[in-house]
């Protein structure tokens, strides 16, 4: 086996997403209460307890509300960079020094036989971050809460075979939506989060021939639907002759586990 992962629950409300290889299994975030996690992982058929960490994107609550409460119930080691440490320990209770490590951005970590390289994104935490996992040849990037896609980023993540990619908005129903104007300047600036063009457009330049499927993450449930997403980012994967399977994903429903082939 390579590489088979669930988005457990993404959006606005709620994060989490599960992957694993031959030796390696990890969650990334647990952004919904224990009593959800639980419920997301019997979905999909993974027990906690096999898990061998939790890694950390940034310390937002829709990231990390089931953290402390998933790691002690399970004795489970987190994964994080100090900033984001120092600016989540008031959020997730007491957690026991054996279980606490320190991830760095732009670090490349090792969990049975799956690599696990973290990299910077913009986004208005203390210092965020996301993951590329690789095991037996395979790559998968999870890419969300980032302003913009800079090209060092791309270059990260480029020629992954799966994708789980931030499309947040809908810039015109962001714009004429009923948010305050401050609310709507941090989602459209430069720390806040991607829209379905920048999305589409995002990924005309990392894809490649080895990219068999991209899952549509983080979706507002404000300023954005499913069937509009796919929609717009199909539409300029299409003009840039891109056709590819697009997926959603939901901040309830897991994903069908995914083996990477």
């Amino acid at each position: 086996m390579t590489l088979r992962f669930s988005v457990l629950a993404s959006g606005s409300s709620g994060n989490a997403f599960y992957i694993e290889s031959g030796k390696g299994k990890i969650l990334v975030d647990a952004g919904l209460s224990g009593k959800q996690m639980d419920k997301l992982f019997n979905e999909v058929n993974v027990s906690p307890t096999d898990l061998s960490g939790i890694l950390v994107t940034h310390e937002h609550s829709d990231h990390i509300k089931g953290l402390g409460i998933i790691a002690r119930k399970y004795n489970l080691p987190i994964y994080a960079n100090e900033k984001t440490w120092k600016a989540m320990e008031n959020s997730i209770g007491k957690i026991s020094l054996d279980q606490k490590f320190v991830f760095n951005m732009e670090e490349v970590k090792t969990f049975g036989d799956m690599d696990v390289e973290s990299f910077g994104v913009s986004h208005d935490a203390a210092e965020p971050m996301f993951y590329v996992f690789r095991s037996g040849g395979k790559k998968v990037a999870l890419v969300t809460d980032l302003g913009y896609v800079s090209e060092r980023i791309k270059k990260t993540v480029e020629g992954a075979d799966a994708y789980i990619f931030e499309a947040n908005h809908d810039v015109g129903m962001l714009r004429m939506g009923r948010y305050p104007w401050s609310v709507k300047r941090r989602i459209l600036g430069d720390s806040g989060h991607v829209s379905n063009e920048d999305c589409g457009l995002a990924l005309t330049d990392i894809i490649d021939n080895n990219t068999k499927r991209i899952y549509l993450a983080h979706l507002s449930k404000d300023n954005n639907m499913k069937d509009l997403a796919r929609m717009s980012v199909g539409n300029i994967l299409t003009e840039h002759g891109i056709e590819i399977d697009l997926f959603d994903t939901d901040p309830a429903v897991p994903t069908a586990m995914y083996e990477v082939g």
